[in-house]
């Protein structure tokens, strides 16, 4: 999958860009605060319609413009695709618009055209970080590769809502209700399991390939899926259903949601013992750059096509083995977009472009 185009319009410090990217690594040079981060989060948003930065979406429209815009054109195995994505200012915040060759649709047709894995400083700390970073990972990979993944786990986020307030009620929830609720979640709930349980087998694969290649490392480094519901040899179905009628008074009694997949996790172990709590810095981080591998290389065997490679300011946290380690194992990358504050020499064949006050030329 290659991005061929890229427009922008009033979108975070871009009053306008027109810009063409370049196959293979295309390197984003200059200091903070110009609109580096900036471009890469808007070149996710063709793939995944949603920000990975921002808290609130109406921080991605220009200060003092109603809307902001972002389109592109990018190509794929079956030819041309034309996105376009519109943030319009509201009264209460924001509203999106999603278009795809020219054609409206809602987010669900939008997500995953395209398709990008990110890496970010802050996924340095999935291996540290509480379980809701690692069950995002899952999510935010699982959703671009599959319509059907998005839409069980919209439903089943939309069903826990709506549990989880009659829990937190002033008054004693309806049993009846209650237990209406965990019937409905049965259904995506499980189907959020089979879908996680088969990513992760796979990723789990490739990163450990990955991890026992790079330079001095010993040790061996596994990474599992973590069900909230114990799933044994059954069926995950039965096996959700079972846990969640098991918890009924325990979620009646702490008021609030304790079974199922939205409290999942994933395991990541070295030698047997916990990642987090035995493993150094440097195992951890290395740990995080296999993960991510895991998942370019994962996204790719499924999807067929290359997703492109988002690499926000990412290296300057890295010491120069494991930077270079990180960029050599996914080599075979279609194209990719990095962002610095300098260039390092490894990187003088790349196409490079100088980013100042939401400007981008060549250099």
């Amino acid at each position: 999958m290659l991005l061929t185009a890229l427009r922008l319009a009033d979108f975070r410090n871009y009053a306008a860009l027109d810009f063409t990217p370049a196959p293979g690594l295309n390197v984003f040079i200059g200091p903070n605060a110009q609109g580096k981060s900036n471009l890469l989060e808007a070149i996710a948003m063709l793939a995944t319609g949603k920000s990975f930065r921002a808290r609130r979406e109406v921080e991605l429209i220009r200060e003092g413009m109603p809307l902001a815009e972002i389109a592109g054109e990018a190509r794929i195995p079956a030819g041309a695709i034309f996105l376009h994505a519109a943030i319009v200012r509201t009264g209460s915040g924001a509203r999106k618009s999603f278009d795809v060759n020219g054609s409206p649709v809602g987010f669900a047709g939008f997500l995953g055209r395209a398709r990008v894995v990110t890496f970010v400083p802050a996924d340095l700390h999935l291996v540290a970080g509480g379980p809701a970073l690692r069950r995002t990972f899952l999510n935010g990979a699982l959703a671009q590769l599959s319509p059907v993944y998005y839409r069980d786990l919209a439903r089943y986020g939309k069903i826990v809502q709506q549990k989880a307030a009659l829990l937190r009620g002033a008054i004693a929830p309806d049993r009846a209700l209650l237990l209406a609720y965990n019937d409905e979640l049965l259904a995506p709930g499980a189907a959020l399991i089979n879908a996680r349980a088969a990513f992760v087998a796979e990723i789990a694969a490739a990163a450990e390939g990955v991890y026992g290649r790079w330079p001095g490392t010993h040790e061996r480094v596994e990474i599992a899926y973590a069900p909230n519901v114990p799933l044994g040899d059954g069926d995950p179905r039965a096996a959700l259903a079972a846990a969640l009628a098991a918890g009924v008074e325990t979620e009646l009694r702490r008021k609030t949601t304790l079974v199922g997949p939205h409290r999942d996790d994933v395991r990541l172990t070295i030698d047997g013992k916990p990642l987090d709590a035995f493993g150094s810095q440097g195992q951890q981080r290395t740990a995080v750059l296999a993960l991510k591998v895991a998942e370019y290389e994962t996204m790719r065997a499924r999807a067929g096509d290359a997703p492109i490679l988002l690499l926000d300011d990412v290296l300057s946290e890295l010491d120069a083995e494991r930077a270079g380690g990180f960029l050599a194992a996914v080599g075979s990358f279609e194209q990719a977009f990095l962002t610095t504050t300098e260039l390092p020499e490894r990187f003088n064949d790349a196409a490079r472009f100088r980013i100042a006050a939401a400007t981008v030329t060549p250099c």
